[in-house]
């Protein structure tokens, strides 16, 4: 079993940077690739962004490209979204989700694990 939990959100202005954290435990090489997805209200989970654990492969969602910043810390078995030029429109849950499967993906069901989310709110 793998457990992800998340932490960093919080309230920003926009215009602000913002860094989320997800700490992962559990059962080595059951996350090959670590993802970070938003939901707000009303609206379907989007993918954010996706790194592989071991190669660095990275892939980002077009609506965050240019500023955010997948990254990883295998020590410390953590990923992190930087966020940076926040809008308004960024507001919503990211949650940490982990696939056992190496290949980078970017949809909700090809992930086998997720975090309980953590709030994002972006202030205009």
């Amino acid at each position: 079993q793998v457990q992800l939990v998340e932490s960093g959100g919080g309230l920003v202005q926009a215009g602000g940077s913002l860094r989320l954290s997800c700490a992962a435990s559990g059962r080595t090489f059951s996350w090959s690739v670590m993802g970070w997805f938003r939901q707000a209200p009303g609206k379907e989970r989007e993918f954010i962004g996706a790194i592989s654990w071991y190669g660095g492969i990275k892939r980002y969602g077009d609506s965050v490209k240019g500023r955010f910043t997948i990254s990883r810390d295998i020590a410390k078995n953590t990923v992190y979204l930087q966020m940076s030029s926040l809008k308004p429109e960024d507001t919503a849950v990211y949650y940490c989700a982990a696939r056992a499967n190496v290949e980078v993906r970017m949809t909700v069901d090809d992930y086998d694990h997720w975090g309980q989310g953590t709030q994002v709110t972006v202030s205009s």
